[in-house]
């Protein structure tokens, strides 16, 4: 039987700001290598037999980030299906779980991989999802065990019953619980991977919790098919209950199964976490960046932007980018998500983008604002072209320092090279198109009452977004 992945990525990894922001999440960033963490999770079973092209579930905003990766791995999917709204693992794994009994003959073996983990040991993950599979196709709904190196106290436990049975899922515990767990040999971490048949998890799942199955269905049948994106219903997936694979089935189906997982895995759930799964210094340091080091120890030091100085640290995480610096003692690295919820009562746009900001035709990055103007610095892809539209409150002044433009402007249509610019007033349809093979760079000065992003109306758009 294959294996069909389904990787859900709907997750949003406030713990690791601010590299980490609601547009641009963890899984979708290099923490550790040059590959992302999605890109790591969708290689993960490369060099195994009988393994299907990848399902994902992720968010509707990050479609174009993650078909992008997908591409610069040379990877197609299965599927890439798009939930409107989050509603935690249980309905997006329905959700995949519904679209592969429609496309595969057999009953379809789902190996539930979350987008943003790493694992290290990768021969002993095949080995080991192998071991699974033979307890999947027995008709048991498997869960994934991390033996654990420390009592953590920020992951759920697994006790493990005889030979692969559970014989109890526990909640995060207090210290001196966990050292007692991770001391009777008994415990492991639940690391929240997954292997089950897409027929058994549908079973159980109308068993326990039957109107979710209803909503899935109906927000699965209903849907469409937007170029390479399945959308579901919007309105059907929003009434569906937001509940985890573990609180919906696993802890109460009969039908569970655990296979004890040793090989380097961490979720990278906070700063803290990405410093132990790291390769450190002989100081203990990991560090990225342009960072000069004096008398510094176990700590973290990213920089993005600037340079970068410590002297006389420890334990001391530092964090730099081009809009926002993050400096936090390594035992407070859960509470950075306390900094996330005060820009979002602030309404601040930090918690939420970068300076650059991906879209599917490229990026922008702002570089200079004051009263009624701001420079951005845009780059188009080759053969991307921005919507056909037009603003009621700005006009804008396009330079281009790199490629050649196509330019729509009214009713006209002309080209610029380097060193030319055109002038878009204040209520004119217009285009930027590369039609070039190489990216286009252009500087951008907008001047108006009012520069928002939502002063933007589309006419025509070739990657289907919202007129």
């Amino acid at each position: 039987m294959k294996i069909n992945p389904v990787i859900l990525s709907g997750g949003s990894g406030t713990r690791l700001w601010p590299l980490s922001r609601e547009q641009y999440p963890k899984q979708l960033l290099s923490l550790m290598g040059e590959r992302t963490l999605l890109q790591q999770t969708v290689s993960r079973l490369d060099g195994m037999d009988h393994v299907a092209d990848p399902l994902l579930v992720c968010n509707e905003e990050h479609r174009f980030l993650i078909a992008e990766q997908l591409r610069q791995l040379g990877k197609k999917p299965a599927d890439i299906i798009l939930e409107p709204v989050g509603r935690n693992t249980a309905p997006a794994l329905t959700l995949a779980a519904l679209a592969l009994q429609k496309t595969s003959p057999d009953d379809a073996l789902m190996l539930v991989m979350p987008a943003d983990h790493v694992i290290q040991d990768v021969r002993e993950f095949h080995a080991v999802v192998k071991a699974g599979a033979l307890l999947a196709e027995k008709g048991l709904l498997v869960t994934f065990g991390i033996v654990p190196a420390t009592p953590e106290t920020g992951y759920g436990y697994i006790k493990k019953g005889d030979g692969y049975a559970v014989e109890a899922f526990v909640e995060k515990p207090d210290a001196q619980t966990a050292d007692r767990y991770v001391k009777s040999g008994e415990y492991l971490w639940n690391s929240g991977m997954f292997m089950m048949p897409a027929s058994v998890w549908l079973d159980e799942l109308k068993r326990f919790h039957p109107a979710m199955l209803e909503a899935c269905k109906a927000a699965y049948e209903q849907g469409r098919r937007d170029g390479e994106f399945y959308r579901v219903n919007a309105q059907a997936f929003a009434s569906c209950q937001s509940n985890s694979i573990d609180y919906a089935v696993m802890e109460e189906t009969d039908r569970a199964a655990v296979v004890a997982l040793d090989a380097g895995w961490s979720d990278i759930g906070a700063w803290s976490s990405l410093w132990e799964a790291s390769a450190r210094d002989p100081q203990g340091n990991v560090v990225q960046g342009d960072v000069f080091m004096h008398e510094t120890q176990n700590a973290l030091l990213i920089s993005q932007h600037r340079f970068l100085a410590a002297v006389g640290l420890d334990d001391i995480i530092v964090v730099e980018t081009p809009d926002a610096v993050l400096v936090a003692h390594k035992d407070h690295a859960q509470n950075v998500k306390e900094v996330v919820n005060r820009l979002k009562q602030e309404k601040r746009s930090e918690y939420q983008t970068h300076r650059r900001v991906y879209r599917p035709w490229g990026y922008y990055e702002g570089i200079d604002a004051g009263p009624r103007f701001q420079v951005k610095r845009l780059m188009v892809k080759p053969g991307a072209a921005l919507s056909l539209q037009m603003h009621h409150h700005r006009a804008e002044h396009w330079i281009v320092v790199k490629g050649t433009a196509q330019v729509t402007k009214g009713e006209e249509v002309f080209m610029l090279t380097e060193n030319q610019s055109t002038y878009i007033p204040l209520g004119t349809t217009h285009r930027l198109e590369n039609p070039g093979n190489i990216p286009l760079e252009i500087v951008e000065v907008q001047s108006g009452s009012y520069l928002g992003e939502d002063d933007i109306v589309r006419f025509e758009d070739k990657y289907n977004r919202a007129k």
